[in-house]
């Protein structure tokens, strides 16, 4: 996925976090999921006839709780002509803070792809649901079903799948009574065959390959059909170098076509679900294989990931997508200095971080924001690429736990502290990784860190 997309599903993650464990009172919390192609009046008549019905509740709290909901659902809809391209996902209702006050809440976004789920459910709480089925596999498969009657390609992302062309085709037999010599028609029928391998590979060249990037648009390929087409086009010549790369699996089917597309969806179902493991996997061990060699080009924990950032040394940025850590900016209403830091959870009850060092002035709260979401609008201003990792893969955990979930691999060698090897505190910077990269020590690299700047 490019560092866009990622970004997208991290501020679904992150939406659904923080919504899924709300609650309210009876069933004033109204999720409605309304796919492409669908007609906002058809879920404004929908409401309406809700409205009335719901006006029968005997319990008065719980009716203008629910009657609440659904005018907000339907003053939110009057927004929308029609309903976006890739769908239209709302949350409304009243949530119970956790003080026990109520509070109103109205979300409405569009996902960042395609959701193929009609959904419209009032209960006590708000069903994400078909959202984290949409994350489980956020990456986009490419489909080539090959036989001797035609080729079909598709997309499969999530839950979702799509056709994208198919063909027929008018192969000879391999045998043909009458009229030519064996050797002629062999040769008529090999000459076939190769126009349709060839035509096969310039059309998977034209659908899975990007013309803006020049690389492929898919994380991986599937070659399926019930012949040997499959296998001669993986093998060929003809066909693209960069999707040879990109084949995942080759799997037989029973059938052509769209059933035989259905069928080989199914037979590569745990290949595809281990893709993005797979990339994690492969990028955190290309940081932990710069950190063994010892050539200097990376960066751990906060402070240090946040100086090469503004040297514009960072060429991917490596971010635990659960990262607790608040930026910052103060203000010393005294000396009227800005100062930035970057605090966790712990760092943040320390009423310290928001005094003065010299003078023990109370500094004033000017902004405050995730440092997630702050790279995630940032990061393109650094010219670095940003990717967000897991802690579910074994490499993930130890950058995660270890490491302090940040760090970055650079572009070139910097040196970050020029006038001194160790660290404030006196203790020395260095990270010893194993060969194995069983485990990870590391000093003075915690997961929130204090960074200054004037």
């Amino acid at each position: 996925m490019s560092t866009d997309e990622n970004i997208e599903v991290w501020k679904m993650k992150k939406l659904i976090k923080a919504h899924e464990s709300a609650r309210g009172n009876g069933s004033s919390m109204i999720s409605l999921i309304i796919p492409p192609r669908d007609q906002i009046s058809r879920v404004t008549k929908m409401l309406a006839d809700e409205f009335g019905t719901a006006s029968n509740i005997k319990s008065r709290v719980n009716r203008q709780s629910v009657l609440g909901a659904i005018t907000s659902a339907q003053q939110r809809l009057k927004l929308y002509n029609k309903v976006p391209p890739n769908g239209l996902v709302l949350y409304t209702g009243t949530i119970l803070t956790n003080d026990g006050k109520e509070k109103k809440v109205t979300i409405d976004f569009e996902p960042f792809r395609p959701i193929n789920v009609s959904l419209h459910l009032c209960d006590n709480k708000f069903h994400t649901e078909s959202l984290n089925q949409m994350l489980e596999s956020d990456d986009k498969f490419g489909f080539i079903v090959m036989d001797g009657k035609g080729t079909l390609f598709g997309i499969v992302r999530g839950d979702s799948r799509e056709v994208l062309y198919k063909f027929p085709v008018d192969l000879p037999k391999k045998h043909e009574t009458g009229g030519q010599s064996a050797l002629r028609f062999d040769r008529i029928r090999m000459e076939k065959r190769h126009n349709y391998l060839r035509k096969t590979a310039e059309l998977a060249t034209k659908f899975y390959i990007n013309p803006a990037t020049n690389q492929p648009n898919v994380s991986g390929l599937i070659l399926a059909g019930c012949a040997d087409f499959k296998n001669d086009l993986g093998q060929s010549d003809m066909f693209d170098p960069r999707l040879q790369a990109k084949i995942l699996n080759v799997v037989d089917v029973s059938y052509g076509g769209e059933d035989g597309f259905n069928q080989s969806i199914k037979l590569s179902y745990e290949i595809l679900a281990n893709v993005k493991f797979i990339q994690e996997k492969h990028l955190i061990g290309k940081y932990f294989e710069e950190i063994k060699q010892g050539r200097g080009k990376y960066v751990v924990g906060a402070y240090d990931t946040l100086e090469a950032l503004e040297m514009g040394a960072v060429e991917t940025l490596i971010v635990w997508e659960n990262l607790e850590i608040n930026r910052y900016v103060l203000r010393n209403g005294v000396s009227g200095e800005i100062i930035r830091k970057h605090l966790n959870k712990e760092q943040e009850t320390d009423e310290g971080n928001f005094r003065d060092s010299v003078s023990n002035v109370e500094l004033e709260v000017e902004e405050k924001m995730s440092l997630l979401e702050w790279f995630a609008n940032e990061y393109k201003r650094f010219g670095c690429k940003l990717e967000f990792v897991t802690n579910r893969t074994h490499e993930g955990f130890n950058f995660c736990r270890g490491l302090g979930g940040i760090g970055g691999i650079l572009c070139y060698l910097i040196d970050i502290h020029p006038f001194d090897e160790l660290s404030d505190d006196g203790e020395n910077n260095d990270i010893e990784i194993s060969d194995d990269e069983e485990s990870y020590d590391t000093e003075n690299h915690d997961e929130g860190v204090n960074y200054d700047a004037e």
